[in-house]
């Protein structure tokens, strides 16, 4: 992979890990136009450009998960009082919440890891999915004006969204943005959600990653890797604003008929 692919890959990445037109799709149909689907094989340059957008979202929403830190470590120093936290303080709720969704990604991704590993070498399936994201975002219109709170049982739902969103094509934004917003969850609270609980997420894949490169080395990788992960960093701001404008806004079906537009194009050409 030059430079050049590694940095057009990651603005890619950037983007669309937070617009809800998936990044995985986005990264799996802009390799194979580039030629790199044999080259790479494995998901380690996503994993990283990943990382990159992870850094966006410590950048943006700073406060809040120094609060969800403060209120961990908390929680940690005083197992006691943790169900009287629970009820009473709502930025520790939302991290139990956040917690909790990671209870059926993990099952999801060890259950399933080799299958979705090898659906990131097909175009053609992620152009498929890449149609049921628009359906997941065109639905939103029957849900035009949500108004509640989250709650344990949503969190939970909103991790089996994200589990299904290992799948290329699949936007995680958008079927956890979506998710929130069927069970009446306000269109912000839900978008804010989304992209925290990202975080543990990425975090370790990040890590597990990172120990298998240390053992192996990066050899002449290191420097795409570093690039795609700046880029990645640099768009995800970006994104992350424009979302939050349009899940406030009630537009995000706008989104659907670009994926069906790209999904379509890509069953048909590929």
């Amino acid at each position: 992979m030059t430079w050049w692919e590694a940095l057009l890959l990651g603005l890619i990445q950037g983007l669309t890990e937070f617009i809800p037109v998936s990044s995985s799709g986005h990264l799996v149909l802009g390799q194979y136009l580039l030629g790199l689907d044999k080259e790479t094989a494995d998901v380690t340059f996503e994993v990283f450009v990943h990382f990159g957008t992870v850094l966006s979202i410590l950048t943006v929403y700073w406060d809040e998960v120094a609060e969800l830190l403060g209120e961990a470590w908390a929680g940690l120093r005083a197992p006691g009082e943790v169900p009287a936290r629970y009820a009473d303080n709502e930025t520790f709720r939302l991290g139990v919440f956040i917690l909790v969704t990671l209870v059926p990604t993990g099952v999801a991704y060890v259950l399933f890891r080799e299958s979705l590993e090898q659906a990131f070498r097909s175009p053609r399936l992620t152009s498929a999915m890449l149609l049921v994201t628009g359906l997941l975002l065109l639905l939103t219109m029957i849900r035009p004006q949500p108004e509640g709170e989250l709650n344990g049982i949503k969190a939970v739902v909103v991790g089996v969204a994200q589990s299904f969103a290992m799948i290329p094509g699949i936007s995680r934004s958008g079927a956890t943005i979506c998710t929130a917003l069927y069970q009446n969850v306000k269109p912000e609270r839900a978008a804010n959600f989304s992209f925290l609980m990202l975080l543990p997420v990425v975090i370790g894949a990040t890590i597990l990653k990172g120990l298998e490169l240390a053992e192996q080395g990066l050899g002449t990788a290191g420097m795409p890797l570093l690039l795609g992960t700046v880029a990645a960093y640099g768009s995800g701001i970006g994104a992350i604003y424009v979302v939050l404008d349009v899940v406030r806004r009630g537009n995000l079906q706008y989104f659907a008929y670009y994926c069906f537009l790209i999904g379509g194009l890509g069953l048909w050409l590929l």
